[in-house]
C-alpha cells in the first residue's frame, strides 16, 4: 500500500493542488508501518492530471487538508482513498497517526 501527502517546506500542505512535492510512502499493511518513503516533484497542476499521475505512482491512499470535490471525485475514479481535514505537521507523524487510527480530522479545508 502507498500513502501521499502533499508537502510544502516540509509539512502537509492545506492546499492539496498547491502543494511543491508529494511524499509517498509505502507501507507494510501487516506491521502497520512505513517501510520507506520517496519525495517527488508532481507534474504542473491542471484538472485531473494529479490523480492520474498518482495513481501511476502506485498510491492508494491520499491524505490532504483540503482538496476540492472534482479531485476527490477522480480519485475515487481511479480507486484511491481520500482523507481531508488533515492537519498541517510532519508527513511522516501524519501517516504513522492514521496507521495507527489516532489521526485527528477536521473539516476540509478546501471550498471549492
Amino acid at each position: 500500500m502507498k500513502i501521499a501527502i502533499p508537502v510544502a517546506n516540509g509539512r502537509l500542505c492545506m492546499h492539496f493542488g498547491h502543494c511543491e512535492q508529494f511524499v509517498v510512502f509505502d507501507i507494510d499493511k501487516e506491521k502497520k508501518s512505513i517501510s520507506g518513503n520517496v519525495a517527488l516533484d508532481p507534474p504542473p497542476h491542471e484538472p485531473g492530471v494529479l490523480p492520474q499521475w498518482l495513481s501511476e505512482q502506485g498510491v492508494s491512499f491520499v491524505i490532504a487538508g483540503g482538496m476540492g470535490g472534482r479531485a476527490i471525485s477522480l480519485f475515487k475514479e481511479k480507486g484511491i482513498d481520500v482523507i481531508t481535514g488533515a492537519p498541517t505537521g510532519d508527513p511522516s507523524e501524519i501517516v504513522e497517526q492514521f496507521l495507527a487510527g489516532t489521526l485527528a480530522t477536521g473539516s476540509n479545508t478546501c471550498d471549492h
